[in-house]
């Protein structure tokens, strides 16, 4: 099979792999779109060290079984050849004794492995997954938009850690693709008062679109705006979905006293912050990795029912552009909430 694989920082290239061999308890999938994830852009640049060469990336994607394990049938008697499918790619393991798998926070699993990173990903024509890691798609659900559900579900998980109310005012940093579905998660829990920021001018348009405030901050004092015009108190919740130290502090900043600040992004492994502020604000800081099997299953959900808009940014191309792609999203990309790979056929 063909796969676009990473060879080293900034080398991603078309090469002939051996075709998947499959586990008793695996499905062999035959991809039709892959998305490029911004935590793959850090693995290209060589910043991710999850990330080591020659690996086949790729973790958001959908396809169609053509092959199902000796087991399954009996696993997942559900699955058969032919069907449409997208996989929940966080794998977890039935022997991890943590606290939080056992409540079902299978992200958290000690032992989790990841398809695209510890394992081959979907930037090739065929994948294999866990059999117990596979969705068949609901009617009517395109395989472009069955290949969001991994980013939707990063959302949603934020979204319902964050506690947001109709009543709260909402800072979210950083509009890339994760950004951008945050918004409208949020949106779905009925918040009203959000102002989100961008330094790039196309991803600030796309945000315009959903009806929120729109702030360039470099053009602007986003803490100072916010404190403005609310009594020097600031926002309830903050999302950074960038990691960059200057949002990490700028979230912490902007949070009322007693306030919400969620960090998603993960652009800079390490970062100094003001933890003196954190103390005497009561900040409630709380990470958000991944998504639970229920957060992904309420994504697929989503967009069964339409709720999610992204169609007018959608951008696909062939898997052999891979590399052209990566460099697309590292430079100025225009007006792009997400870019496809397909494979041949799709």
């Amino acid at each position: 099979m063909k796969a676009l694989v990473y060879e080293g920082p900034r080398q991603l290239n078309i090469r002939e792999l051996p075709e998947p061999t499959l586990e008793a308890d695996e499905v062999l999938i035959k991809v039709a779109y892959s998305g490029i994830c911004g935590s793959e852009l850090g693995g290209y640049l060589g910043h991710n060290s999850l990330r080591k060469p020659p690996l086949v990336m790729g973790h958001e994607f959908s396809g169609e079984i053509i092959a199902l394990g000796a087991a399954t049938a009996k696993q997942r008697p559900e699955l058969t050849i032919g069907q449409r499918v997208t996989v929940n790619p966080l794998i977890h393991s039935e022997q991890c004794h943590s606290r939080a798998c056992a409540e079902g926070r299978r992200n958290l699993c000690q032992q989790r492995e990841i398809l695209g990173i510890h394992r081959p990903g979907s930037y090739a024509d065929y994948v294999k997954a866990p059999a117990q890691n596979v969705y068949p798609l609901p009617d009517g659900l395109s395989l472009e938009h069955a290949a969001l559900a991994e980013p939707l579900g990063c959302a949603v998980r934020a979204a319902k850690l964050a506690g947001c109310t109709p009543m709260d005012k909402v800072l979210i940093t950083g509009l890339g693709p994760i950004g951008l579905l945050i918004l409208q998660a949020i949106q779905r829990f009925g918040v009203t008062d959000i102002t989100v920021t961008d330094t790039d001018p196309d991803r600030r348009a796309i945000a315009g679109e959903f009806g929120v405030r729109v702030v360039d901050p470099l053009a602007e004092d986003v803490v100072a705006l916010l404190k403005a015009e609310t009594h020097s108190a600031g926002v309830d919740v903050a999302i950074d979905a960038v990691g960059a130290t200057v949002t990490r502090k700028q979230c912490i900043d902007a949070a009322v006293l007693g306030g919400r600040v969620i960090f998603v992004g993960l652009h800079e492994d390490n970062s100094t912050l003001p933890v003196n502020d954190i103390i005497r604000k009561e900040i409630n800081l709380q990470g958000s990795f991944a998504y639970a099997p229920l957060d992904f299953e309420d994504a697929l959900a989503w967009l069964a029912a339409s709720w999610i808009k992204i169609d007018p940014w959608l951008v696909k191309a062939p898997l052999a552009e891979g590399q052209a792609r990566f460099e697309q999203l590292l430079g100025r990309p225009g007006p792009v909430a997400k870019i496809l790979l397909y494979t041949e056929g799709g």
